[in-house]
């Protein structure tokens, strides 16, 4: 007995069979949830911002970080320069000072530190206005008087700049924080007005997280640079103290250049 197979069996017979692999796909492999596509979306976003589109998005406050970020390279740039042993003390000038001190040559010496203004030079001139040849040790006591209290005031000369970037690194991871906090009042006023989709709140929530990353990126190398120069410079009127002392030593005849 002959079976005769109609095409409209085989057809039907196939879109079954389709219907139940495409059912079974789809089963094994469920829709993605609403926080996936949030977070794709956000990927993607990332992805596509620039530096520019960041800065951006922080508002306005960011542009009172970036003004923190210039004054902090420009004082740091300034201290770089001017605060170092070598611009304060170089030890040429120690040299010269040392022979003209044990020669007892105040003329020579006042001469030599007025030509090269510094905090070594500043300090020295000082102390040999107070030298006295008709006074016990040529006057010591007030020439170290002298030295000391103008060695003060060179070091508060140049804190000024140092305490700079201590303020910028105060002032930024507040200006962050402002911004973080705006950011959140913002994102929580959209909930209160019943939007409550991603797109509402992202604005205020990246607004909040931008503020706070650059006032950290601000503010850890401005107080980084403010620690380092500021030991620099405790470590460089260590040495102009001891330099200063040992030339008044050579002047009043304690000690002598062999020492």
């Amino acid at each position: 007995m002959k079976t005769n197979w109609r095409p409209q069996g085989v057809i039907l017979v196939l879109l079954l069979f389709a219907g139940t692999w495409i059912s079974h796909i789809s089963y094994s492999q469920p829709a993605p949830t609403t926080q996936e596509v949030v977070n794709q979306k956000l990927a993607k976003t990332q992805t596509d911002q620039s530096l520019l589109d960041l800065y951006l998005q922080g508002g306005l406050l960011m542009h009172v970080i970036a003004l923190c970020s210039i004054g902090t390279i420009a004082v740091a740039a300034y201290c770089g320069i001017q605060i170092n042993k070598g611009k304060m003390a170089p030890q040429s000038l120690i040299s010269e000072l040392n022979n003209k001190m044990a020669q007892r040559d105040l003329e020579g010496a006042f001469a030599t530190c007025k030509g090269q203004p510094n905090a070594l030079a500043n300090t020295l001139s000082s102390a040999l206005v107070k030298a006295n040849f008709e006074r016990d040790m040529y006057n010591k006591p007030a020439m170290e008087q002298a030295a000391g209290e103008t060695l003060i005031h060179e070091e508060t000369r140049y804190m000024i700049w140092i305490n700079y970037l201590n303020v910028f690194a105060t002032i930024a991871p507040m200006i962050g924080l402002l911004g973080t906090v705006t950011g959140m009042i913002d994102a929580f006023n959209q909930l209160a007005a019943g939007r409550s989709e991603p797109d509402d709140l992202a604005g205020g929530i990246g607004q909040a997280m931008v503020t706070t990353a650059g006032g950290l990126i601000v503010g850890i190398p401005a107080m980084f640079c403010f620690f380092f120069f500021r030991n620099n410079l405790q470590g460089a009127m260590a040495d102009i103290q001891k330099a200063v002392t040992n030339m008044l030593d050579l002047f009043t005849g304690e000690i002598s250049l062999d020492q």
